[in-house]
């Protein structure tokens, strides 16, 4: 990293507060933007300056990488922060968690601000150790890297104005925080409701209708594009209709995408569209500056030098990336060393055994999860198993095989249930990423292969694993078991090649490890399994594997 904090830069300067594009000279000094002087028009030939992009919602964990880490890839595609919920590492480890987050952030120039969570547990239906009521959320609102009360899943609880919920959103309006929002399909007066409770964002709006409405009603809206879900091709349209109550997020970045690129391809793509490149950097650099009172750069003089030049306005590939006048990246490589990491954990689980894994058969038919490529939610399916020696086995041909969840906070046998849809002809795969309380799940074309990739996972005290082949391929994710301490780079093509192991033994689904964290999220309906049994997500109470 370059550490000389003074500088200057002759480039096209990319004016949003006057929406025009001249070419420069502009300087720094100890970190700060003295002077933006216009010496000519536009120069093609030059590099355009423009504010940092910033990812307006996204949960670290999820790129299984560190704070710091993540920065470190992050800032090669020109992002120079991000709002994260620490939800994930929450659930697993409590406010112990979020304070591992917030001293690993501010071990590096990246900018990394923070929700309280707000739903912590998620359901009391499942076993996790982090528990955030009131007095855990003040304490991490009165930290100064966070910004706001993250998103606020219990909807229903806010339309009926439950008094816990209301008390959270309460607190923090009453010290000024703005509370997100997270209500996919809310409409019409339920949704002036919500907003009328607090809430002011959303980055789950199904349709086009839905997300006008919220705005309408005084909501920001976030047009999310993560690994998992994806909404621009619907939003985008709002860039141009509702520009300041729009925000970039990505909610959900896997490793081996974030290696490909961040904000900066959601820019070049709705400038691809047709919207103005100012209307596109307001909503991806500025906008949540204004929403979340950040004390990041608008490229004014007197701001820090938080900066990136791009090649051009077209794809928003970084030439350079500055932050506080020092240059952390140049042509797509990070000038920041790695920052060192002591893993926080909690992994108690007891290993497995064939015979734990093995289902008698009690009725003539089973409850079978039934996957959707691309969806987190699930449908029932009741279907006739396949026998032998009075045992349920699995059923290649039909697809019907078993799925585990293992109880990773303490001594637990494990629950079991049935899936159709994940398509393994051989093999296993197993994962200590499981939302929203990361116990180990795994789904399997056979019971050792379930044993052996269950048992790996809980040798390493967490990871992403295959079973290919009689050999265990796991990438071990030592901090809560759902994060890495290696470097950013190798997670992510370790990753992409686990990813593709897992396609290899038969499974069909664009992204394997991705569909199988959300089988334990219980608030997405129909069936789901957690530690504690199979789980009917439209009732919200446990059923049974066999239909009697």
């Amino acid at each position: 990293m370059n550490t000389t904090r003074s500088g200057m830069r002759q480039v096209n300067f990319v004016s949003l507060a006057e929406r025009r594009i001249y070419l420069a000279e502009v300087t720094w000094e100890d970190g700060l933007i003295a002077a933006i002087v216009e010496i000519g028009v536009e120069d093609p030939g030059l590099g355009y300056l423009i504010p940092g992009f910033i990812d307006a919602h996204v949960h670290i964990e999820s790129a299984m990488l560190p704070p710091a880490e993540f920065g470190r890839l992050a800032l090669r595609h020109g992002t120079v922060a991000v709002v994260s919920d620490p939800h994930e590492i929450a659930n697993v480890l409590g406010v112990e968690g979020v304070r591992f987050m917030l001293e690993n952030a501010r071990k590096t120039p990246f900018h990394v601000f923070f929700g309280a969570p707000s739903c912590v547990p998620a359901t009391p239906f499942e076993t996790a150790d982090g528990d955030f009521g009131c007095d855990e959320i003040a304490a991490i609102l009165d930290e100064p890297e966070v910004c706001c009360l993250s998103e606020m899943m219990n909807y229903p609880g806010v339309l009926a104005r439950d008094p816990g919920v209301m008390a959270k959103i309460d607190l923090a309006a009453s010290l000024g925080y703005p509370v997100d929002g997270h209500a996919p399909g809310l409409k019409g007066e339920a949704a002036a409701a919500y907003v009328g409770a607090g809430i002011t964002t959303d980055h789950e709006c199904i349709s086009l209708e839905e997300a006008r409405g919220k705005i309408a009603a005084g909501m920001s809206v976030l047009i999310r594009e993560g690994s998992a879900a994806r909404n621009f091709d619907t939003l985008h349209p709002l860039i141009s209709e509702s520009t300041g109550q729009v925000m970039l997020c990505s909610d959900d970045k896997h490793p081996d995408d974030l290696l490909r690129g961040h904000i900066n391809g959601m820019a070049a793509r709705a400038v691809a569209n047709g919207y103005s490149v100012f209307d596109v950097l307001r909503c991806a650099c500025i906008n949540p500056i204004d929403h979340y009172s950040l004390p990041l750069s608008r490229l004014e003089p007197g701001d820090r030098m938080d900066a990136v030049e791009v090649a051009d306005l077209l794809g928003f590939l970084p030439v350079n990336v500055w932050l506080d006048g020092s240059l952390v990246a140049r042509d797509g490589k990070v000038l920041l060393k790695p920052v060192e990491v002591v893993p926080v954990n909690v992994f108690k689980a007891r290993k497995v055994k064939e015979a734990d894994l093995s289902v008698v058969s009690e009725a003539p038919t089973i409850r079978v999860i039934g996957v959707r490529d691309g969806s987190l939610v699930t449908r029932e399916r009741l279907l006739e198993p396949r026998v032998e020696q009075g045992m349920i086995v699995p059923d290649i041909e039909r697809d019907i095989l078993p799925v585990c969840v293992v109880n990773r906070y303490q001594p637990a046998a494990p629950a079991l249930g049935f899936i159709q849809g994940f398509g393994l002809k051989k093999g296993a795969v197993a994962s200590s990423v499981a939302h929203d309380s990361h116990n180990i799940i795994a789904v399997s074309a056979d019971v050792v292969s379930m044993a052996r990739v269950v048992n790996g996972v809980i040798d390493h005290r967490g990871g992403v694993a295959v079973m290919d082949g009689g050999q265990v391929h796991i990438l071990p994710l030592p901090i809560a078991g759902i994060m890495s301490d290696d470097d950013g780079e190798r997670v992510g093509q370790f990753y992409g090649d686990l990813d593709r192991r897992a396609k290899a033994l038969g499974s069909g689904l664009s992204a394997p490890f991705m569909t199988l964290s959300f089988m334990a999220l219980l608030v997405i309906p129909e069936l789901k399994l957690s530690d504690q049994g199979l789980f009917d997500g439209r009732t919200f109470e446990f059923t049974s594997v066999g239909v009697i």
